[in-house]
């Protein structure tokens, strides 16, 4: 069965036609996936989409995991569906999947630690709401959890020692406050203070303590690597890709000859430029824009075919859809397709024949779309740029007509104009541009933090990102006027009562302002801000009232886009939904209408969206795992941070020249008591009336760092009212033997002591 094709797109209404049936028992998933005689491979599929259903209210789990219909007729009473979310202290909270029970709308439902049974963080679990369900020092709603519906996981990383002759795994991060018994002391071989992988047996609890048995060693804690394969085990990153999907690569490697089929548009002789990061390995999008004879602008975005090359009902497709995007992190790329496709046969390299899905976009001299047309075309690229000499050449044009041939000259200079007059023309229409400062970090060749520096949105930035929008917009407009499903890219609107909570922070800063419910007036508030020592906190405070973008068929705009209707078309190589998105305009242009089912696409897109949410996660607990890594020698050691976030028990800071975050404990604030507001994302001392809140700028000190549970902390320093300047700093290490020594003795120090606690 592939990924994207009719026999899955039949599998939702399949399943449910069998739970439907006259007679009906209820059966677990493995059961029902060999009723309707599914291959033993695609049972995961069919697990997932009994999971779907049951998260939408179509299905529920009874006892023993058994699938039953979801009766409408039947009262929910107090029970709630939801994925919950643990917090080190043992207690956590519960999203409901559908926020409402009876008349009770819950956003976040709290759970103490003495009714979260076993659960752990990311489980799919049934609530039974609590009859009193406030109390004064948490309000809201509470419950208990009465059943685990799906494990998040039965996979985790942590160090492994032995204590009075037992062997345990001290579990990474806050995800278990006790270690966890893995029996044998010699499993594996592992030794003490390995790195290790073990499969939980059973989960710990109130009345018990968990068990596992490892599975893995990665190696001892410190060496080179031995942190990213941690990560990579952890969210259970694919590593490599299976034989079979590789020889299918290989084959279509093979039969590509750089010919030209009749039915693709020859565009090779047009100039045609790529522009990315210099870093970049693989180049999906091209560009061509040419002045017409009525004086309008031609506009092509050429994006790789990868539908070419990977064809529904493949292991190829299969495995890219089960990884669903590439994965960045610091030190390497987890690719979504093997590199013989990503970074060769796809790949829009200089001077060699590429097979493209081809936009092309009319333009008025005032950035007005009045023509479009798509093809499967072919084209060769004529110079590779990166973002730097493009921004050197807008800098000074006039130094650049020797560096590049005249066309290619003339060529940068248009796109600049037209991106900027789009780029004007979308804002107007009420587009949300928040200023987030994103800093890389830099690795030496043992793979240790030796600098960072940030990121900037420049103008070559810009003109790429105006034209893949246009490319972008205009193909979910072209499938929508065909009224066929598609997967979307999505951003709904902020609930209102974010945006009242957001106009109350903002008035609080002392930007008066009646209502942020219109986008034109959070347009203006960021515009208002640009400069100010107050834009930090702006900008942080509106992302929190923000609503992530996921990928669906629902015909719902982005939000943040000011787009009606938006999909993703322009990065095949390392997104599934783009690739889909292809193979529905490849089936239009060859004259056959897509097949599209909802509830299919549904499906398709709830898995894209938390692959997506995975690789985000994978990379920014790495990046800290790193970051920790190297400020556990440098106790004392102060930087400027902004305040990320405010809770009743601190403040969580971000550094600004170095991306470490971390946290001002509340009882590290000694010179008053502090008073919590949720709405202003505020701490008030109750004598001072001393503020602090999200958004500003402190300087910290580094105060404590804990690898294991990956916990840094800090202390307030002072607190600075003006926007510092953030320049790129290059950070010198002091030598790693010394930092090793120096690290591994705190460590163990601090094991031995717990290990007596045992």
């Amino acid at each position: 069965m592939g990924a994207y094709d009719s026999n899955h797109a039949s599998l939702e209404s399949n399943i449910l036609a069998l739970v439907q049936r006259p007679g009906y028992r209820p059966i677990k998933p493995r059961v029902i996936a060999q009723q309707l005689g599914i291959s033993k491979e695609d049972v995961a599929a069919v697990k997932r989409i009994i999971k779907s259903l049951v998260r939408r209210g179509e299905l529920v789990y009874g006892n023993g995991h058994l699938v039953e219909l979801a009766d409408p007729s039947k009262p929910k009473g107090n029970r709630i569906v939801g994925i919950f979310r643990q917090n080190a202290k043992g207690f956590g909270f519960v999203r409901p999947r559908i926020p409402s029970a009876g008349n009770l709308e819950i956003e976040d439902l709290y759970i103490p630690a003495k009714w979260t049974s076993d659960a752990a963080s990311g489980d799919l679990v049934m609530v039974a709401l609590s009859k009193g369900r406030t109390d004064h020092r948490r309000p809201g709603p509470r419950g208990e959890i009465v059943e685990i519906l799906q494990r998040e996981t039965h996979q985790f990383v942590g160090t492994y020692f032995k204590s009075s002759g037992s062997a345990f795994v001290e579990v990474d991060g806050n995800v278990f406050a006790q270690p966890i018994y893995v029996g044998d002391p010699g499993s594996k071989n592992a030794v003490e203070d390995d790195k290790v992988v073990f499969e939980m047996v059973r989960f710990p609890s109130q009345f018990h303590d968990g068990e596992g048995a490892i599975t893995e060693v990665l190696g001892q804690r410190g060496e080179p690597g031995v942190d990213t394969m941690s990560i990579i085990r952890e969210f259970n990153l694919p590593e490599t890709f299976s034989e079979k999907a590789l020889d299918e690569a290989r084959k279509v490697a093979d039969e590509f000859d750089e010919s030209i089929p009749e039915s693709r548009l020859d565009l090779t002789e047009k100039t045609i430029v790529t522009i990315d990061p210099a870093d970049a390995r693989d180049f999906d999008d091209a560009i061509s824009l040419e002045e017409m004879e009525c004086g309008h602008l031609l506009l092509g975005v050429h994006i790789a075919d990868v539908s070419h090359f990977v064809r529904p009902k493949t292991d190829l497709d299969r495995e890219a859809y089960e990884r669903g995007t590439s994965v960045y992190l610091p030190d390497r790329v987890i690719p979504m397709l093997p590199e013989i496709i990503s970074n060769s046969l796809a790949s829009l390299q200089p001077n060699k024949v590429r097979y493209t899905k081809t936009v092309l976009l009319e333009f008025t001299p005032d950035g007005i779309c009045v023509g479009k047309e798509f093809h499967s075309a072919a084209i060769k690229s004529s110079k590779r740029l990166n973002y730097e000499q493009v921004d050197k050449f807008l800098d000074n044009p006039a130094t650049w007509q020797e560096k590049l041939d005249v066309p290619v000259f003339e060529l940068l200079g248009r796109m600049h104009k037209l991106a900027m007059i789009l780029r004007e023309r979308r804002m107007a229409s009420g587009a949300l541009e928040m200023t987030m400062p994103e800093i890389r970090i830099k690795l030496d060749k043992f793979g240790r933090v030796s600098g960072a520096n940030v990121s900037q949105n420049t103008e070559s930035h810009q003109i790429i990102e105006e034209f893949m929008l246009a490319a972008n917009e205009s193909i979910a407009e072209m499938l929508a006027e065909r009224e066929l499903h598609f997967l979307r890219r999505t951003h709904a609107a902020p609930k209102p009562r974010k945006l009242k909570a957001l106009t109350e922070f903002v008035n609080e800063l002392g930007l008066n302002t009646e209502s942020l419910q219109d986008r034109f007036e959070l347009q203006k508030l960021l515009k208002k801000v640009v400069g100010m020592p107050e834009e930090y906190a702006v900008n942080y405070a509106m992302l929190r009232a923000m609503q992530r973008a996921v990928y669906e068929p629902k015909e719902e705009g982005h939000y943040a886009l000011a787009s009606k209707c938006y999909c993703h078309f322009t990065s095949p190589i390392r997104r599934y939904p783009d690739l889909t998105i292809h193979r529905v305009i490849g089936e239009i242009l060859a004259g056959r209408k897509p097949v599209g089912n909802f509830a299919d696409l549904t499906t398709i897109g709830e898995l894209c969206s938390n692959r997506e949410q995975r690789a985000a996660l994978a990379e920014r607990e790495l990046v800290k795992l790193k970051l920790l890594d190297y400020l556990s020698d440098r106790i004392g050691e102060e930087m400027d941070a902004v305040a990320t976030g405010v809770e009743r028990f601190g403040l969580y800071v971000q550094g600004i020249e170095l991306p470490a975050e971390g946290l001002i404990h509340v009882d590290s604030l000694t010179d008053d008591f502090y008073s919590y507001d949720r709405n202003t994302h505020t701490l008030t001392g109750r004598r001072s009336n001393n503020c602090y809140r999200l958004g500003d700028v402190l300087r910290v000190q580094v105060a404590r760092v804990d690898m294991e549970r990956r916990e840094l902390d800090f202390r307030l320093v002072s607190i600075k009212r003006g926007k510092p300047n953030q320049p790129t700093k290059n950070i010198k290490r002091k030598g790693p033997r010394a930092k090793e020594f120096s690290k591994e003795k705190k460590v163990r120090g601090k094991k031995t002591k717990y290990r007596r606690k045992l």
